[in-house]
């Protein structure tokens, strides 16, 4: 059976350190690796980002986050019921991003990548986003 836990709050930046917090913890029971807890709070604040800064772009909506673990394997899933992507594939291109005059990086979903096993993206325009991220934890629950 699958331990999870689900999280519901405001689109909102200064939640990103509430999430990070909050999937570490859950993650944490696993005892992972300093390495690996940093690697899925890295991801999880990305995903967070992604939703405040291009999803809701400075509107209120909600953010929800479900985490799963399923033996060593968790999975976070963050959703947003925003602007979504127009084409998911580009961008998930390094140094791609729609907000060129905020300076961003366009490095969120290569991030999210390099950081987790997997990575998946479900988005369509006007109808949200849900990014899907896999981690197999290397050490065995105590």
């Amino acid at each position: 059976m699958k331990d999870f836990i689900n999280l519901e709050f405001p689109s909102k930046s200064s939640y990103e350190s509430f999430a990070r917090a909050t999937v570490g913890a859950f993650a944490a029971r696993l005892d992972p690796t300093i390495e690996e807890l940093s690697d899925i709070k890295t991801a999880v604040s990305e995903a967070v980002t992604n939703a405040v800064v291009h999803g809701y772009r400075g509107k209120e909506g909600m953010i929800y986050i479900t985490c799963a673990l399923e033996g060593r394997e968790l999975t976070v899933e963050v959703t947003d019921q925003g602007s979504g992507i127009r084409d998911v594939e580009e961008a998930r291109q390094p140094l791609f991003t729609t907000k060129p005059e905020e300076e961003r990086s366009g490095m969120g979903f290569t991030i999210m990548e390099t950081f987790m096993d997997s990575l998946t993206v479900d988005s369509a325009p006007e109808k949200g986003t849900k990014v899907v991220m896999k981690k197999v934890l290397s050490t065995m629950e105590a």
